[in-house]
């Protein structure tokens, strides 16, 4: 559900948005979302002081939180 939910929210924010791509790296006690969109479209996935990318890091732990794990979000370029 997670890896849904940080691929919906960046297809929504770029101008690309086929180039967006989520990968999932399971653990034991956390999960990894790796994010990779195209070099154009990171500066606004991050936002402005990483605003956005906090945003949807608040909104990833949120939904985690009902599952007791911890997701990490990595935005790659």
């Amino acid at each position: 559900m997670e890896k849904e939910l940080v691929e919906y929210i960046a297809k929504s924010l770029v101008d690309y948005p086929d180039e967006v791509s989520v990968n999932m790296v399971e653990g034991e006690q956390s999960t990894i979302i790796e994010l990779k969109v195209a070099q154009s479209d990171v500066g606004k996935v991050i936002g402005k002081s990483g605003r956005i990318a906090n945003a949807v890091r608040v909104i990833l732990n949120a939904s985690a939180a009902k599952n007791n794990k911890h997701i990490q979000l990595e935005i790659l370029d």
